[in-house]
């Protein structure tokens, strides 16, 4: 079954606990973590995810884009998330392995994230260890824009990798995704759709998530 994450970059952040409360029907919740140097904008941390901890039983996923996550990775699953993702592009491969490692020793799931350019065997080295793959389907560090539609091949190549080489790891995608380009995103091969204009912009929020879930059934042909 396909898993839906809404973003909360795109929630109303003066209420942002009613705001989750309506998108519970989803399988993850997925938090943006941008420090204004590896992406040009700031976003949220450490105190939010710790907060919304308290409210919620909801998966915790942190997309970490900052500069040497490394350094961060372990405190964001102590803060409560249950999935840390970080990008392969902003830490060593030394750093990166550790990270890895770290989030296993404390129960917690790993991931790596690809940004558009990044070619899909960049991975490879750290393929068996990881439990979830992100693919940016968009620039990372603002929400709201296009989907890229050049990055669906990359996601067919990592979905045969996937298959080869560690079958229980997800992929997921994120960014521009609607109710179109999930379609296009699954039928290439992701199991997880990251979304959140199309989810917080919807008066009818578990309805959308509801859609996109059934992505591969109930949208009509391209």
């Amino acid at each position: 079954m396909i898993k839906i994450a809404p973003s909360i970059l795109s929630a109303d952040f003066t209420r942002l606990g009613e705001e989750i409360k309506t998108i519970e029907n989803a399988d993850y919740l997925h938090f943006d973590v941008m420090d204004g140097l590896y992406v040009p904008n700031i976003s949220i941390g450490l105190p939010v995810l710790e907060s919304v901890r308290k409210i919620t039983a909801m998966t915790l996923e942190a997309h970490l884009m900052i500069m040497s996550p490394s350094r961060y990775a372990a405190r964001f699953a102590q803060a409560g998330a249950d999935v840390v993702e970080f990008h392969v592009e902003a830490e060593t491969p030394e750093n990166t392995a550790a990270a890895i490692a770290e989030l296993h020793s404390l129960g917690k799931k790993a991931g790596l994230s690809l940004n558009p350019a990044t070619p899909a065997e960049a991975l490879l080295p750290y393929i068996d260890s990881l439990d979830i793959i992100l693919v940016m389907t968009v620039e990372p560090g603002f929400g709201g824009q296009g989907f890229i539609a050049g990055m669906l091949p990359k996601i067919a190549k990592l979905r045969a990798i996937i298959d080869e080489r560690k079958p229980g790891c997800e992929l997921a995608v994120d960014g521009g995704i609607n109710e179109t380009t999930a379609r296009q995103c699954v039928d290439a091969g992701a199991d997880v759709l990251v979304a959140g204009t199309e989810i917080f912009s919807n008066p009818d929020r578990p309805a959308i998530i509801a859609r996109l879930r059934n992505a591969n059934n109930n949208i009509a042909p391209i």
